[in-house]
């Protein structure tokens, strides 16, 4: 069984363990405790076999069944060490099939008794082992060399080492130094008598390598190091938050019930040396050797407790060692010598100790565990310690020697702000503290730096239930620009539910692949430069196409052919520019120095406008108007193709796929633009007047002037069709009635033809020839025109000889003309017979094509663009008085102690959950919180109801604050009266007593006076 497990860790796991073998544990172990442990999930075997799936297999074939037989049954310490090492690697990651596997085994198959008793008595004995040697650090590394020749440990026996008010000064610790140096050799003589085969170190005469391999020897004895695999099996066994699995550590529901979570924290009571942490004596039982056991413990505890299990919460606050007191001692106190020469483990710890103190407080609506946890705290303390981790941070930073998998102190700083963050709801003197700016002189820059790394949002649990989480911004989300932020926030569309959290998530992956673009161009400056100006770039664009077109508009044709136009543009420009050249040259210098100094001193618009103009017509002066519009045109063009890149920078357009390009229509129009710039420089001036509706894409209110037409096109177009019907009808009941009417005036061209031996014939019209005849009183014989000659009608023409020329004329007279096409046909006499048809044709064609049917298209595009207005005005006011996330009106929070601006601000923000999104992507699954576990789940399912609808925790809070606040008036009221009803009673016995005495007094001087002179009598004589 033992050669089986080596093969199956070596082939499926490439010897990750392997140095392991050999040992209980190997020296680099606590290394796969860290960041989920070694294995990332994504290892494979050579056939590319995930890791899961040969966990899996490896389960199916019986290994967990194997790892639960052997860890009951086995007696020998190698073999139980593999057991557990196996474990590991078939939970590595988090497998829940491999969990419920463990769960089934030890549940069902009732092997739970046994199983936990192996457990439970390991961790006893290792206590045990510890108790009876505690390792005792007393090195001043102050005067520490290089050659670490002070560097001295030795081990002390004694049963229990317990606080007391004595203070470490200099002289103690160095009697105390002598006093373990003589403590060390007395019992290595002791351990050479009672094993001469080991290899005890000298007084002083052995090397510095079997000093610490000695010293090894002594402190970490196999039955502590065995504790480190096992707290991480059942770390793994808890891995993704496995409620079943977190109760079942604490209670099996046997016969005998073994509580490992409370044994898990009595063991970090004792490898610290049940202390409470208060005189900074940690430093003297952790050491370079048990850190990682400790470190171990620390995240054992942290899974135990997150998901929430409010019952292990419970478990670890109020159990009666001094765990709590310790795990805030390790975020305290600074833990020397260790501190002092591998920071990297302190700051582990701290960072631990943080991370298993706000799982001890997650997801509860009590404060019952906070109180437990403030007790022992001083809030001052907190904050120095976050504001020392912060300096020690930008240390770091500037000298950018720490290694790459090391910590950085600013992120347990960070940890720690968060966790004094969730202290502070229950205790205002931190609150206060935690408040930049309260204390300017002592570390604000600390604070204000965490305080603008760090979000809250608030979410919905499935039971309805809502809940405030506190989280670190992640660095990448410091890379979304503010152009993006504008776009989402005004553009983002409500759903039928009136919430615009539906779309927001979808554009949430955009979003997040935008800031990985940007934090890759930051690498490449002059890209980034360029995007950064994108405003700049499209500002200049514009501008610079509206003088190009106002040049072309004014002096247009330039002057090429030599004709008249040029003449009169060159005179004015002579003109202008010839007289007035001295006075001209020079105000133009000035104009152009003006402008220049106008760019830095006003906002980028406003400061082009005139540069511009003045840089054109210093160059119209210089080198005349054909090469300026040239060099603007040139200057357009290149203008553009920076805009283009900076686009392209900004959005990473390539990044997201040919098909994302080809649907990007944003891109596809600035690629346009580009080809009409090059267009107007390379073919005709006239293709830049196409570049003047920039105005329409840069303006929103032009876009709704388009959108009026586009919205309902359908409606329009259906429209368009029936008039075209009824246009079609019209003409044919025009060409079969009343063809004869379609006559109209017409004006032909003057064309003047030359005939031979002569000059020009004059043309004569027929209605001119028959006004004379008429004048003339001759016949109305038309004479007849030799061949060679024709007559046309000039101003009478027929247009009704053909059905298309009927619908043409309809179509074009009938709907131009506000009467309708009888404005265009001949005025018929009442007495010809078909006048009254005429008439209703007339009408018909008035009622039914010119007012219902044009009406209707315009009233369909007038009603379209106040509806566009409309909902552009309600979402102004949307966005202005309703909170983007949960949809609440700025009216709900009137009168209470949180206002709008502060609701959308800090409970509320959107940006907050996008970080929050982002968060969830970017962090280790195995390293997620309950609350990260639960939305991760939702976003992954695509679920969006852990976004708060309609509610808000404040809201919520006042009304149940309202009721505490009577609830507490009312016990104000009862205790001010007991009080005065106990005042009362004091009194009353007060009264009561002095009644008595009084009696008595009176009784006693009534005794007195009634036996005096019998007294008296009976007195002998002096």
């Amino acid at each position: 069984g033992s050669n089986l497990r080596k093969i199956l860790l070596n082939r499926y796991f490439k010897g990750d363990f392997g140095s392991s073998i050999n040992g209980p544990l190997s020296s680099n172990y606590g290394k796969t405790t860290q960041g989920g442990g070694g294995f990332s999930g994504q290892d494979s075997d050579k056939s590319g076999v995930s890791m899961h799936d040969i966990q899996c297999l490896l389960d199916k074939e019986g290994a967990s069944e194997l790892v639960a037989d052997v860890i009951v049954s086995t007696k020998n310490d190698r073999i139980f060490s593999e057991a557990i090492l196996l474990g590991i690697a078939l939970l590595e990651g988090g497998n829940t099939q491999i969990q419920y596997s463990f769960y089934q085994q030890l549940n069902e198959q009732k092997k739970s008794e046994k199983f936990f008793k192996v457990l439970y008595d390991r961790m006893k004995t290792a206590q045990q082992e510890i108790r009876s040697t505690v390792t005792v650090n007393t090195i001043d590394l102050g005067s520490k060399k290089k050659e670490d020749d002070g560097d001295l440990t030795v081990s002390v026996r004694k049963n229990r080492v317990r606080d007391s008010n004595l203070h470490l000064k200099e002289g103690m610790k160095g009697q105390l130094t002598e006093a373990s140096t003589a403590t060390s050799k007395a019992y290595c003589v002791y351990r050479r008598g009672m094993d001469p085969e080991i290899d005890l170190m000298s007084a002083g005469t052995e090397t510095a390598n079997a000093e610490e391999k000695s010293s090894e020897e002594m402190t970490m004895s196999p039955a502590i190091v065995i504790m480190q695999p096992i707290l991480r099996f059942l770390q793994l066994l808890c891995e993704n938050h496995n409620r079943e699995l977190q109760n079942f550590l604490r209670n099996q529901n046997n016969k005998t019930n073994y509580n490992l979570v409370c044994e898990t924290l009595q063991f970090l009571d004792c490898i610290c040396g049940s202390t409470t942490g208060g005189l900074g004596l940690l430093g003297l039982y952790i050491n370079e050797k048990n850190v990682a056991l400790v470190n171990q413990t620390l995240e054992s505890l942290t899974e135990y407790c997150q998901g929430p299990c409010h019952e292990n919460q419970t478990c670890i606050a109020t159990h009666e060692s001094n765990g709590i007191d310790i795990i805030i001692a390790l975020i305290l106190n600074d833990i020397n010598p260790l501190g002092k020469y591998r920071m990297d483990l302190v700051l582990q710890l701290k960072n631990n100790a943080s991370k298993l103190l706000l799982a001890i407080m997650e997801s509860r609506h009590d404060s019952e565990n906070a109180e437990r946890i403030l007790f022992n705290m001083r809030p001052r303390e907190l904050v120095d310690v976050m504001k020392n981790a912060y300096n020690q941070g930008l240390e770091s930073d500037h000298e950018e020697d720490t290694a790459d998998d090391s910590i950085s102190p600013k992120d347990v700083g960070h940890n720690i702000y968060i966790l004094a963050h969730q202290l502070a709801r229950h205790n205002k003197i931190l609150q206060q503290m935690l408040k930049p700016g309260s204390e300017p002189d002592e570390g604000d820059e600390a604070l204000k730096y965490y305080a603008n790394h760090t979000a809250q949002i608030e979410i919905v649990r499935h039971d309805r239930t809502m809940e405030q989480i506190v989280f670190p911004v992640p660095n990448i989300c410091e890379f979304l620009t503010h152009e993006s932020k504008y776009r989402v926030f005004n553009t983002t569309e409500r759903d039928e539910q009136g919430s615009k959290v539906n779309d927001f998530f979808q554009q949430s992956e955009d979003l997040y692949n935008e800031m990985k673009w940007q934090k890759k161009i930051r690498n490449n400056p002059a890209l980034f430069w360029f995007s950064r100006h994108i405003s700049l770039w499209g500002s200049i664009s514009f501008n610079l196409a509206v003088f190009i077109n106002l040049a072309v508009a004014l002096f247009y044709p330039f002057g090429d052919d030599g004709d008249e136009v040029e003449q009169k543009y060159d005179f004015l420009l002579t003109f202008f520019l010839g007289t007035l050249s001295p006075l001209f040259s020079v105000l133009l210098w000035i104009a152009v120095a003006i402008c220049t100094s106008m760019l830095f001193f006003f906002p980028k618009p406003v400061g082009i406008r005139p540069f511009l103009v003045s840089i054109m017509l210093r160059s119209i002066y210089t080198i005349g108007l054909g090469p300026t519009l040239i060099l603007l045109g040139a200057a357009n063009l290149c203008n553009k193709i920076v805009f283009l890149v900076s686009f392209v920078g900004n959005r990473g357009t390539f990044t997201r796929g040919y098909r994302a390009v080809i649907m990007d229509m944003a891109f596809l129009y600035h690629v346009a633009y580009v080809l009409v710039c090059m267009l107007g420089l390379c073919v005709h001036e006239f293709f830049y007047s196409f570049l003047l509706f920039d105005l329409v894409y840069r303006e929103e209110t032009l876009l709704n002037v388009i959108k009026s037409v586009t919205r309902n096109g359908r409606s329009i177009i259906l429209t368009a069709v029936l008039a075209l019907i009824l246009v079609y009808l019209f003409s044919i009941v025009g060409f079969l009635f009343l063809k004869d009417d379609f006559t109209m005036e017409v004006e032909r061209l003057k064309n003047r033809t030359p005939i031979a031996d002569s000059g020009t014939v004059p043309t004569t019209t027929l209605t001119a020839m028959m006004g004379t005849c008429v004048k003339e009183n001759c016949t109305a014989t038309i004479p007849v025109i030799q061949s060679g000659e024709e007559v046309e009608e000039d101003g009478i023409e027929r247009t009704c000889d053909t059905l298309l020329m009927c619908i043409v004329t309809v179509l074009n007279q009938g709907l131009r003309n506000g009467g309708g096409v009888g404005d265009v046909l001949r005025k018929p006499s009442k007495d010809e017979p078909l006048f009254a048809a005429r008439v209703v044709y007339d009408l018909l064609f008035y009622f039914i094509v010119i007012i219902i049917v044009l009406n209707l298209i315009f009233g369909v595009i007038i009603d379209t663009f106040a509806d566009l207005r409309s909902e552009k005005q309600k979402k102004e006011e949307i966005l202005k008085t309703t909170c983007f996330i949960c949809g609440l009106e700025r009216d709900k929070f009137d009168n209470k102690t949180v206002s709008f601006e502060e609701h959308i601000k800090s409970e509320h923000n959107m940006w907050h959950y996008l970080c929050f999104i982002v968060l969830v992507r970017v962090k280790d699954p195995t390293e997620y919180t309950g609350p990260e576990s639960y939305v991760a789940q939702m976003i992954t399912e695509k679920n969006l109801d852990w976004f708060p609808r309609m509610r808000a925790m404040s809201l919520v809070s006042n009304e149940g604050d309202s009721e505490q606040n009577e609830i507490r008036n009312l016990q104000e009221r009862l205790e001010s009266t007991m009080s005065l009803v106990k005042q009362l009673s004091g009194q009353l016995a007060e009264l009561k007593e002095q009644m008595t005495e009084q009696r008595k007094n009176k009784q006693r001087l009534g005794f007195l006076g009634s036996n005096a002179p019998h007294v008296n009598h009976h007195m002998p004589p002096h």
